[in-house]
């Protein structure tokens, strides 16, 4: 098993992202965006090249290896309607940049739905086929995450992707599917179930977001919470995942000092990087304490 995490959630610097895996002992970052000094911030396959340089060599010197890449292709941000243009240019920069890592994985998404949306139109799985086709003809595998995105409507929309993307695989969220409606179910739609959504596709799931959180209705929105402190079903998932004999990674996506995709949330630099670092201890002791209950009833 292989621990990592999304190491922009420790920091935007790229020195916060290195010290916070090293703090934690673990051998991987999954790399999405960085501030290279004298840079500007930015995904790690829009970055400049000598930006990207830079960060490749002080992964190198720091011994750390990249799992994954948490790339921005059609993810939330991006539209069915924008030109695949947009996306075809971000494989085509991300593909050699992965290549040079050694980086298994890249998470997709599948572009973001409209509001009233409950089905998938044909041109998304016309694009995320050839994406596929793409990354798996350089050998990485693409996985597809379930969020804000045609894919992450239900569990239903996800294996439907998965049937018509073939040599898709997935990366789930624990923690997603508590703020995304079921938009396989009649209106008004409901949240998500985690749990109802893992035991549906774990069967095509290669890697694993742990996130949690609780739903709060009066806000409309999430309160991000430590591991097994929500209703992402962490603790649930990650103990069938290990008895099922999952053995690949686990990343971590607190979210719990800011949300990636929502600017409006500041915290102090201090306060994100120790709220990452304690995050991923919390991870462990959760992941030593599946393991001890499982040795025991075995016994």
């Amino acid at each position: 098993m292989i621990l990592t995490g999304i190491a922009d959630e420790a920091g935007a610097a790229l020195d916060a992202q290195i010290n916070a895996t090293r703090q934690l002992g673990w051998q991987y970052v999954e790399m999405r965006t960085v501030q290279v000094p004298g840079f500007p911030k930015g995904n790690f396959h829009d970055i400049p090249d000598k930006a990207f340089d830079l960060a490749a060599g002080r992964l190198r010197e720091a011994g750390l290896g990249v799992y994954c890449f948490g790339s921005a292709i059609a993810n939330w941000s991006k539209k069915i309607a924008d030109p695949f243009q947009i996306t075809l240019d971000e494989v085509q920069r991300c593909i050699p940049r992965m290549n040079r890592l050694g980086a298994k994985f890249v998470r997709i998404m599948s572009f973001k739905p409209g509001d009233a949306e409950d089905a998938t139109p044909p041109e998304v799985f016309r694009r995320v086929g050839e994406v596929t086709r793409m990354f798996r003809d350089a050998g990485i595998q693409p996985v597809h995450e379930n969020c804000m995105n045609y894919g992450g409507m239900s569990w239903r929309h996800a294996l439907e992707l998965l049937e018509k993307c073939p040599g898709l695989q997935w990366v789930f969220d624990t923690g997603n599917p508590v703020f995304n409606p079921d938009r396989s179910k009649p209106k008004p739609w409901p949240r998500q179930d985690a749990w109802e959504f893992w035991e549906h596709v774990r069967d095509h799931v290669v890697h694993i977001h742990v996130k949690d959180a609780t739903y709060v209705p009066a806000k409309n929105n999430c309160d991000y919470q430590y591991p097994g402190k929500g209703q992402g079903r962490v603790r649930d998932i990650l103990k069938d995942a290990l008895a099922r004999g999952y053995d690949a990674g686990i990343s971590i996506e607190p979210h719990v000092a800011v949300v990636f995709h929502d600017a409006s949330v500041k915290a102090d630099e201090k306060v994100v990087f120790d709220s990452y670092v304690r995050y991923g201890r919390e991870l462990e002791k959760m992941l030593a304490d599946i393991k001890a209950e499982s040795a025991i009833y075995r016994r």
